[in-house]
């Protein structure tokens, strides 16, 4: 295997995207389905896979792990695992050279929207909370946030195989793989910068997550609420979400919770700003 020691984060990203764009030609068969069919038994019994979301972005996870570790063998760089579930990110990648360049990965999947073809599920980039604000710390992160030289999305996106029957009390024989229909078809990778493809919103509930935009080309072409701004306004806007108060048209106090509010309150330029309606619809 010829190796190469790529340090500079352009370089980096344009290898990985280089990568991504193999990924789709090795996770399927010939006719766009996903190669996963099941799991199987030492019996050589096969039991089909659910169509949930949780465990098919698990397994189409660890689908992926051994490709990217011959792609970290190829940069020159070693891989670090979350040590922990829900630990940020999912893999470091460590330069053998010089262990202080370091560029953060993690695993996004999602599926198209039946109704909304050109919209996705979207997904969630990470926490805004302790690790985010206190770039030193190492609170539920690999290591120090600010020790990594950028902080990368490979995401999937990905059709659910419509109307899908799963039938968990039958198993299959190794010979009937090809007529098991996989639950995910037709896959389409991307790379880009995570604050490239953020939202303004929260990703998940009550959690501290940052949100992904939901439009796919705009996913795919890392063009997110802040890519006019940059991602100095996208770190300011995240370290103090909901944090900071104003005043209502109603004389109340109300925390600012939007990126127009923001740039307002910082006097930026409201011309960059991309309001999430206008990604999304």
């Amino acid at each position: 295997m010829n190796t190469v020691n790529v340090t500079n984060k352009s370089d980096f990203e344009e290898a990985l995207k280089h990568f991504s764009l193999e990924l789709s030609k090795t996770l399927t068969t010939s006719d766009g389905q996903w190669s996963i069919k099941g799991f199987i038994d030492t019996l050589k019994n096969v039991y089909t896979i659910s169509s949930d979301t949780k465990i098919v972005s698990k397994i189409l996870e660890i689908h992926l792990f051994p490709h990217i570790a011959q792609f970290a063998e190829r940069m020159g760089y070693r891989i670090a695992l979350a040590e922990h579930q829900n630990h940020y990110p999912d893999i470091s990648f460590v330069n053998k050279a010089d262990d202080a360049i370091r560029f953060a990965l993690d695993l996004k999947t999602t599926y198209r929207n039946p109704k909304k073809p050109h919209t996705c599920n979207g997904f969630t980039l990470g926490s805004h909370g302790e690790y985010f604000v206190n770039r030193t710390s190492t609170k539920n992160i690999r290591f120090p946030y600010a020790s990594y030289g950028a902080h990368f999305c490979l995401g999937l996106i990905y059709d659910r195989t419509p109307n899908a029957t799963i039938d968990e009390t039958r198993t299959h024989k190794v010979d009937d793989l090809s007529s098991i229909v996989s639950v995910a078809s037709n896959f389409q990778f991307f790379v880009a910068e995570k604050w490239r493809i953020a939202s303004d919103k929260g990703g998940s509930g009550n959690t501290a997550n940052i949100g992904s935009i939901k439009d796919i080309q705009n996913l795919v072409g890392g063009r997110g609420t802040f890519h006019k701004l940059g991602e100095k306004w996208f770190d300011d806007y995240w370290i103090n979400y909901r944090k900071i108060k104003t005043t209502n048209a109603h004389g109340e106090p109300t925390a600012i919770s939007s990126l127009r509010q923001f740039v307002e309150y910082r006097n930026g330029d409201l011309s960059l700003v991309v309001d999430r309606e206008s990604e999304e619809d």
